[in-house]
C-alpha cells in the first residue's frame, strides 16, 4: 500500500471517529475464518499479555537537582502494558522511569512520575484513566504520555472507536492544561512467533491504526511518536534481545529504545528542546498534510508528528 493510500485510509478512520461513523473492516469475515487456526497457534506461542506484576515506578526523579523554589515537573503515564512497563522487574527499567530521569536531566529540575496505565487496557479505558488523572487534588500534569493501541488490534476493536476514545482523552487533558504525547500503536507484525499471513494482517492493521491515531491526536493539539516496530530496526534485527520472555512485551533494552525515541518529543512539548534542532516553520521544513505525515510516520519508527502552529508551551513540530 502506498503512503497516499495509507493516508486516505487513515483520514477515513479519523473522520469516522470524529463524526460517529462505524468501524472500517480490515479483513472480511471469510478471511478471518481462514485465519482462526493461525491465531490459535500464535496465542499458544506468544505470551497472552495477561496482567502480571508491574514495578511501581512512581516517585520523584532528579531529586538532587536544585528546584529554585519551583515544584517538580509532573509526568503521568497512561495507556496499556507498554506504558506501565510490564515485562521488566525493576522500576528503573520501565518507560515512565526512563522518561522521568531523562526529562529531569534535560530540564535540570526534579520530575514527579505517576502512572494510571493498566496492562491489558484498550483505548476505551482511557476515559477512566483520564478521570483518575484529573481527579488528583494536586496540580495538573505538565506532560502526559499515552501508549495505547496494541490491545485494540488484538481485540479487534474498530479503528474508528479506538481513535474516538483516544481523541477524547487528548482533548480532555489538553483542555485541562497538560501537554500530551502519544506513542502510537506498535507494529504487531514484528512479534516473532506470529507467522504469515497473520503477520501481514497484524502489520497492516497496526499501521492503519497508528496513522489514524496520529490524525486524531494532532487535531486535538497533541503530538505523536511512531512506535512502529517497537521501535525501529533494532527490534527487527534483535527480537530475542529486545522482546521479553513472553515474546510480546519489550525487554529492558526494548523499553529503553522506546523511551529514548519518545523523550525528545516530551522535551519539545515542554519547550525544552533546542529550537535550532527543530524544523523552520517560516520555510516549511519537514511539513506535510497531516494525513500523509501520519501515514509515513506509521512506517517510520521514532517519527514525531505535531501541529505546525504553536500550541500551548509546545514549541513547533512537523505536521
Amino acid at each position: 500500500m502506498t503512503s497516499m493510500s495509507r493516508a486516505r485510509v487513515a483520514r477515513r478512520i479519523a473522520a469516522g471517529a470524529a463524526y460517529g461513523g462505524g468501524g472500517i473492516g480490515l479483513a472480511g469475515a471469510a478471511t478471518v475464518g481462514l485465519l482462526l487456526a493461525e491465531v490459535q497457534l500464535a496465542r499458544r506461542r506468544v505470551g497472552n499479555g495477561a496482567p502480571g506484576r508491574v514495578p511501581n515506578a512512581a516517585g520523584i526523579y532528579g531529586g538532587t537537582l536544585p528546584t529554585a523554589g519551583e515544584p517538580p515537573l509532573r509526568l503521568v503515564m497512561l495507556g496499556d502494558s507498554t506504558a506501565a512497563g510490564q515485562g521488566v522487574h525493576r522500576a528503573g527499567q520501565t518507560p515512565g522511569a526512563l522518561l522521568a530521569s531523562g526529562l529531569a536531566a534535560v530540564a535540570e529540575r526534579p520530575v514527579r512520575l505517576d502512572s494510571v496505565a493498566l496492562p491489558g487496557a484498550c483505548s476505551d479505558d482511557l476515559d477512566r484513566q483520564v478521570g483518575l488523572v484529573l481527579a488528583d487534588p494536586g496540580p495538573v500534569p505538565d506532560i502526559c504520555v499515552i501508549m495505547i493501541g496494541a490491545n485494540d488490534v488484538t481485540h479487534r476493536m474498530p479503528a474508528t472507536h479506538s481513535v474516538r476514545h483516544l481523541s477524547a482523552a487528548v482533548r480532555r487533558l489538553r483542555t485541562a492544561g497538560a501537554e500530551v504525547v502519544v506513542g502510537t500503536c506498535p507494529d504487531l507484525g514484528t512479534i516473532e512467533p506470529v507467522r504469515q499471513p497473520l503477520r501481514w494482517l497484524a502489520r497492516r492493521a497496526s499501521r492503519q491504526l497508528a496513522a489514524a491515531q496520529t490524525i486524531g491526536v494532532v487535531e486535538q493539539g497533541g503530538r505523536t511518536v511512531s512506535l512502529g516496530d517497537l521501535l525501529g530496526p533494532e527490534f527487527a534485527q534483535n527480537p530475542r534481545e529486545l522482546f521479553g520472555p513472553d515474546n510480546y512485551h519489550p525487554s529492558a533494552e526494548g523499553y529503553a529504545t522506546a523511551a529514548m525515541a519518545v523523550l525528545p518529543t516530551v522535551c519539545a512539548a515542554l519547550g525544552l528542546w533546542p529550537e535550532e534542532e527543530r524544523p523552520d516553520v517560516s520555510r516549511y521544513e519537514g511539513f506535510l498534510p497531516v494525513a500523509r505525515a501520519a501515514a509515513e510516520a506509521a512506517s517510520d519508527a521514532g517519527t514525531e508528528v505535531a501541529a505546525a502552529a504553536p500550541t500551548g508551551r509546545g514549541g513547533r513540530g512537523p505536521c
